[in-house]
């Protein structure tokens, strides 16, 4: 018998890269279509559309992108593997404002809705449910910004899933540091003139200036050190870096995204969660700085959670850790056979 895996987006799909060769079932690409959807804002959209890949053979009678790599799905969801996809029928998600979902760059820029996290799993929900006839999920597994909406989907919905795994993410609100790299890179492109309101002709040069932001917010000094000793290896890098994420990425999208954090606090509904939670963050996460403890101060809060914080190893890569299944796969493994029903 089948059973669903849900693993969300990435952040704004960044680390997109070659999908994995031959070790697991084909993906499949897919679009589900949500209509008369209302916002937290009140705001409403006739038809909303969610982007999906999934793995594996969809039955039934069945309970319960930048993921088809080599270094992610290639150590996930082949033959014997720990999410092994003639077992599991995996669901990879696009949040609203991500990859092939409804965007502000699909058309109405800065009229987009101003959605938030809990739309975002509210219209996650419903793709699964009305689209996919999903009623229950054996594992939800999100990273970075998937991994703030595991937490969200824990209390929104505590009953739908038999456990969570949220990585790289804290479960309280976006403060401090992270707000104020959040808020540069919104502000960079809004103060730009030539942004023109949203109505820009040409990406304005604010949109780089907040590139300059996301690598330093997502950065990692062990491996770039080595990886780009000089000074002519590391400019290298960096200019490689800001053109692709300028070129991949609408400028309207990004403040939508980084903006959507504003009112994220799960640290408010903790007692809520009802499934079995595996959080896990890596000590080189410059997003989320082991030395601030945020996620070990609410923990013990969550009924039956429990947080892992990776220790900084030659096979750590920063906040992409969490995209390093070879690091933080055997605890994925046990959480799965501790959660068995």
């Amino acid at each position: 018998m089948l059973k669903y895996i849900f693993t969300f987006a990435l952040l704004l799909g960044l680390y997109s890269i070659a999908q994995a060769q031959n070790n697991y079932p084909s993906p499949k690409k897919g679009i589900v279509e949500v209509k008369d959807f209302t916002f937290h804002t009140g705001e409403k959209m006739d038809l909303v559309k969610l982007g999906y890949t999934t793995i594996g053979t969809l039955k039934k009678d069945a309970s319960g992108s930048s993921f088809l790599s080599d270094r992610f799905a290639g150590n996930l969801f082949g033959k014997g593997q720990i999410l092994d996809a003639n077992e599991y029928f995996i669901i990879l998600s696009d949040a609203i404002g991500h990859g092939r979902s409804s965007k502000p760059s699909d058309g109405l820029r800065m009229n987009f809705p101003r959605y938030n996290y809990d739309d975002m799993v509210n219209l996650m929900h419903r793709m699964l449910t009305e689209g996919l006839g999903v009623n229950h999920l054996r594992l939800a597994m999100g990273t970075s910004m998937g991994g703030m909406n595991s937490w969200v989907w824990g209390y929104l919905y505590p009953d739908f899933m038999d456990a969570l795994m949220p990585l790289a993410s804290t479960p309280v609100e976006i403060a401090g540091r992270n707000r104020m790299m959040r808020k540069m890179m919104i502000d960079a492109i809004m103060d730009d003139p030539t942004w023109a309101n949203g109505n820009y002709q040409t990406k304005p040069l604010g949109h780089k200036h907040a590139m300059h932001t996301l690598i330093m917010m997502t950065s990692s000094p062990l491996q770039w050190q080595k990886n780009y000793p000089t000074r002519e290896s590391a400019e290298a890098y960096l200019k490689q870096r800001v053109d692709s994420y300028f070129n991949a990425i609408d400028p309207n999208d990004l403040i939508y995204a980084f903006d959507a954090s504003r009112d994220y606090n799960p640290s408010l509904h903790l007692e809520k969660i009802k499934a079995p939670l595996l959080s896990i963050n890596s000590a080189d996460d410059q997003v989320n700085p082991p030395e601030l403890e945020l996620t070990e101060q609410v923990i013990d809060r969550v009924p039956n959670g429990k947080f892992i914080l990776l220790p900084i190893t030659d096979e750590t890569i920063g906040h992409s850790t969490h995209s390093v299944p070879a690091v933080w796969g055997q605890y994925l493994a046990e959480f799965l056979k501790s959660t068995e029903k």
